[in-house]
C-alpha cells in the first residue's frame, strides 16, 4: 500500500497484464501517491518467482484473492470501496471481481481490455471454439520453461517483434520486452489459456459499479471505426458504462501516450460516483 495511510482518501486498486510488472504503474504511483492509497498489484510470474501460480489456473484464483483482499484489508478496516484500474488482464480481472463481488467496488477503469478476447480471431468466436488455439498458444509457451532466457541486448527489439505490436514506441518495447523476458512461460502460458477462455459478456449486466474503457487507436494498427467496432459492442450490456478511444496508441496506453492516460485516469479517480 501507497500514500496516506489516515484520512478519507479513496483506495485505488492497480492491476497489470499479461506477463507485465507492477512496474507498469510507475508513472502513476508517482502522480497520485500523495493524493490516493494505492495498491498496486504484482501477480507472481510476471517479473518475478511464480510461487503458486506454476501450477494450475491463474486468473479465477487471483480474482477470489484479490476479492479477499479488498473485503480484508480495505473494506473490513473501515475503508470505502475502492477503485480498480486494470489493463488488459487486469481488466479483465477488474469486470470479473465487479460482476461477482459488487459490494466491494465502487467503480472500474478498464485498459484496453475485452470482456472476451475470442472476437479479435472471429466475430462469431465462443469459448469453445476458441479452447483449441488458445491450448495450441499455451503448450507452445510452455515449452519454454526451463530454457535459457533470450539475451537481453539492451537494444529496441523492433516495431516487427512481439513487443512492437503492443507499444509503438522504442522505450515502450524495450521495457515490455524486458518484462516478458523477466516472467515465467507456464504462468504466462496459463493465463493466456485462462483469459482466451473467458468470455465475461453474459455477466456484464449483474455490474452495477460504473465502468470506465480507455480503449487504443492507431492509424498504423486500425482506423478509427474498426477499433469502435472491436471493442464497444462487447460491452453491450453493461448498466453504467462510458468509453474513451486513445489515439496515437498501440495496448500499452500508458507507454504510448503517457499524458492522455494520465489525465484520463485522474479524471477518473476526481470524477463521481
Amino acid at each position: 500500500m501507497e500514500g496516506p495511510a489516515q484520512g478519507d482518501v479513496d483506495d485505488v486498486i492497480l492491476i497489470p497484464g499479461l506477463a507485465t510488472s507492477r512496474e507498469v504503474w510507475d508513472a502513476t504511483r508517482a502522480a497520485q501517491r500523495s493524493c490516493v492509497r494505492l495498491h498496486v498489484i504484482q501477480i507472481r510470474g510476471f517479473g518475478d518467482a511464480a510461487e503458486a501460480n506454476g501450477e494450475g489456473p491463474v486468473l479465477e484464483p487471483f480474482v477470489r484473492e484479490l476479492g479477499d483482499y479488498i473485503a480484508d484489508r480495505i473494506m473490513a478496516g473501515g475503508g470505502k470501496k475502492p477503485l480498480i484500474v486494470g489493463h488488459s488482464l487486469g481488466g479483465l480481472s477488474g469486470l470479473m471481481i465487479a460482476a461477482r463481488y459488487p459490494d466491494l467496488v465502487r467503480k472500474v477503469m478498464v485498459v484496453d481490455a475485452l470482456p472476451f478476447i475470442g472476437t479479435l480471431f472471429h466475430p462469431a468466436a465462443t469459448v469453445d471454439l476458441v479452447r483449441p488455439q488458445a491450448e495450441r498458444l499455451a503448450a507452445s509457451i510452455r515449452s519454454a520453461y526451463g530454457q535459457p532466457k533470450p539475451v537481453d541486448t539492451g537494444r529496441d527489439p523492433g516495431p516487427q517483434s512481439q513487443a512492437g505490436g503492443l507499444t509503438n514506441n522504442p522505450r515502450g518495447r524495450m521495457t515490455v520486452d524486458r518484462w516478458s523476458r523477466n516472467s515465467d512461460p507456464r504462468v504466462i502460458a496459463q493465463a493466456l489459456l485462462d483469459v482466451m477462455t473467458t468470455d465475461m459478456r453474459p455477466e456484464l449486466s449483474k455490474i452495477s459499479a460504473p465502468v470506465t474503457l480507455l480503449y487504443a487507436q492507431d492509424d498504423s494498427a486500425m482506423t478509427v471505426e474498426q477499433s469502435t467496432a472491436a471493442f464497444l459492442p462487447q460491452y453491450s450490456g453493461t448498466p453504467n458504462f462510458k468509453a474513451t478511444q486513445i489515439r496515437g496508441s498501440y495496448h500499452f496506453i500508458m507507454l504510448d501516450q503517457p499524458e492522455k492516460f494520465a489525465k484520463a485516469l485522474a479524471d477518473f479517480i476526481a470524477g463521481a460516483p
